[in-house]
């Protein structure tokens, strides 16, 4: 018979509603039967993408034996990380604390008045590699719980204190210099050879490539910038040519288990590609590279095509697994390839570097040893004549994997990831003038302004015409700045004011008072044994990094110095970490690169606008925050008293101190260019 997770909206949760443990969603009845029972709380977290979570659902969680030992002994409870994000990150620092590393799923104990005591991560059936099964992790567990409570309890109260949240707070805010030791610090890591940074396992971190493309782009013509443009350069091309990006599909995998991004750990997330496809299409602004332009549009319409919802919003993961194995949705058997592309097969081996023996557990992961450029070269062909043989080999392999099953997909609709996903939309629809981005982007703020949202109050998640929990800080922060590159993409007003009623929100239900920056949870929200505040970019960027922007944004078109004074705070609230650790924080160090961001005030009729907002969208300015309107009164106190008698003009301001305006897009560059 299904468990009580059968009328959960989470499915990750839905997909363990059929196990013969007893789980509880998380909330204070499954609490309250623990202290009735007076038995330890089993918390384990995990996501429906997840693989390894879905090994230890089947080895242990499916498994009569277990579960009867569990209902036995323990309260279970079950949390979704993506609808519980506030959760996941408490019990997360206890994982670290107490054995140094984390990952999903999660398995942490705790007791009746929820402090963790014992935790984990994958604990699989039969013990190995030095590794109890979770059956003896369980039966120690119970033990001890029996016969030495008191020491259990002195363990969760030590534990509970060493992740309680501290201050970190700094009086000073990072210079230029701490800037350029940031950058130096992150290209100390960087990898020559294959791109990225560090070793395997790899992760894409585009907020820290975004950092660095930032840097190169305001402070060009240094060698630091020079060599902070080509490691994002590099990191970009060996990414697109490497088995972590679909081929066929578009999209990026997770993260790459090898170095050279080959090999993928296969679910796809919405997060990754909404913020790889804004990168991936500021960087081809940057460099030129068409190839980039290329990626950047392919993932915007596997997003588009394969990933949205009838609401308007997009659905947050692919999973790793089809038909039981991880990957089978995307790997070839060399049979398989032979079979689909017949006298094409041969070309196909060379440009996806494919082998009878195969690179992944004997089957192919298509990837571009090289670039179609280089091969061309080789071949003695012209770069587009191989480029019309890849697409007509694309087309018989895309239709073959059309009829396998598809893996499951993860249609909860998380606000914090469709606002990501709204900026990079709204933003390729202005760069690109593509009126079908800007329908999704419509959709997707309609849906964050609708559905998802309660008035100025976000929601978490939405599945199906069913709420999830009350939204984060970063739910918050990432719909507004969504929402006002919406709003710089089109002049709507209404979208803007939507942005500024979530930023007030954000400010009145998340703000530290005392230390500057934001908690991850709602001042009238449920109150946990500890009150989150994420500084660190993992892998999003940091609440506290979108918080900051959406104030920065919000201060330049009002120019209030409150919100001035609230971002500094912010960037303080982070501490030495900033400077000391910037791969963890690059989406922040970003935002601070471009403080104060310069103005530019668009005044006019509609149609004569256009070629002077279209300056602004032809390279990419990170440090520009643009305003338009008819001139006959606005929302944006940026626009107030301008007015344009005699068509079309712009102001380009700083502190709202502002140049003469200019009327024609040449001038309007060559402001600029020199400001």
């Amino acid at each position: 018979m299904p468990n009580r997770l059968a009328d959960a909206s989470s499915p990750y949760l839905l997909q363990h509603a059929d196990n013969p443990v007893d789980w509880h969603e998380w909330g204070s009845e499954a609490f309250a039967e623990a202290t009735q029972r007076d038995v330890p709380v089993l918390l384990s977290v995990g996501y429906s993408a997840c693989h390894w979570c879905h090994v230890m659902a089947h080895e242990s969680f499916e498994d009569t034996e277990t579960a009867e030992y569990l209902n036995a002994h323990f309260v279970s409870i079950k949390v979704d990380r993506e609808e519980r994000p506030d959760v996941d990150r408490i019990y997360m620092d206890a994982v670290t604390a107490t054995t140094g590393h984390g990952g999903w799923p999660m398995t942490v104990f705790l007791t009746p008045d929820a402090k963790p005591f014992y935790a984990g991560t994958y604990f699989p059936k039969v013990g190995r590699h030095g590794i109890p099964s979770f059956m003896e992790v369980l039966r120690a567990v119970n033990d001890a719980w029996v016969r030495d409570r008191e020491s259990l309890n002195n363990r969760s109260d030590q534990i509970a204190r060493a992740i309680a949240t501290r201050s970190n707070a700094s009086a000073m805010l990072p210079s230029d210099g701490e800037l350029e030791i940031a950058v130096d610090t992150i290209l100390s890591t960087f990898d020559p050879r294959y791109g990225g940074f560090g070793r395997a396992p790899k992760f894409p971190q585009p907020s820290t490539l975004e950092f660095l493309l930032r840097f190169a782009l305001l402070h060009a013509g240094t060698d630091r910038s020079a060599n902070a443009l080509q490691a994002v350069e590099a990191t970009l091309d060996h990414m697109a040519r490497g088995g972590i990006y679909d081929h066929l599909d578009g999209g990026f995998a997770r993260y790459s288990v090898d170095d050279r991004w080959l090999v993928p750990h296969f679910e796809k997330m919405l997060y990754d590609n909404a913020l790889l496809a804004r990168l991936y299409l500021r960087a081809w602004q940057t460099t030129g590279r068409p190839w980039m332009l290329n990626v950047a549009r392919e993932t915007l319409d596997y997003l588009a095509r394969d990933m949205i919802d009838l609401s308007g919003g997009i659905h947050s993961a692919e999973d790793a697994d089809a038909e039981g194995r991880e990957g089978a949705f995307s790997v070839w058997t060399w049979q398989e390839l032979a079979a689909t592309l017949g006298d094409d097969l041969d070309l196909a081996a060379t440009i996806y570097g494919a082998t009878p023996g195969g690179n992944f557990e004997g089957a192919n992961i298509l990837h571009l040893p090289r670039s179609l450029g280089d091969l061309a070269q080789d071949l003695g062909v012209g770069t587009e004549q191989l480029s019309e043989s890849k697409r007509r080999i694309d087309g018989l392999l895309r239709e073959r994997r059309s009829q396998r099953v598809r893996p499951s997909r993860d249609d909860k609709i998380v606000t914090a990831w469709n606002g990501l996903a709204l900026r990079a939309f709204a933003e390729a629809a202005a760069v690109l003038n593509d009126h079908h981005y800007l329908d999704i982007a419509n959709g997707i703020a309609d849906f964050l302004t609708g559905p998802a949202s309660n008035g100025d109050r976000l929601l978490r998640s939405w599945r199906d015409g069913r709420n999830g929990p009350d939204g984060f800080c970063d739910d918050h922060a990432a719909a507004a700045v969504g929402l006002f590159a919406l709003y710089q993409a089109t002049g709507d007003e209404e979208r803007y004011r939507q942005a500024e009623r979530i930023v007030r929100s954000m400010i009145r239900r998340f703000s530290d008072s005392e230390n500057g920056g934001f908690f991850a949870t709602a001042s009238d929200g449920e109150e946990l044994i500890a009150r989150p505040k994420n500084v660190h970019d993992n892998p999003t960027p940091s609440d506290n990094a979108l918080a900051a922007e959406a104030l920065a944004i919000l201060a330049a078109y009002t120019g209030e110095s409150d919100l001035q004074n609230r971002f500094e705070r912010t960037v303080q609230s982070v501490g030495a970490s900033l400077s000391t650790h910037p791969g963890a924080h690059g989406s922040l160090l970003g935002v601070w690169l471009v403080d104060p961001p310069r103005e530019v005030a668009v005044i006019g009729p509609t149609l004569e606008r256009l070629d002077l907002t279209a300056v602004i969208w032809e390279d990419f300015r990170p440090d520009v925050v643009l305003a338009e309107g008819d001139g006959t009164g606005s929302a944006v106190p940026l626009l107030e008293g301008r007015t344009a008698p005699d068509g079309a003009r712009a102001f380009v301001c700083r502190g709202f101190v502002c140049d003469l305006p200019v009327t024609s897009a040449i001038d309007l560059r060559d402001q600029l260019d020199r400001s």
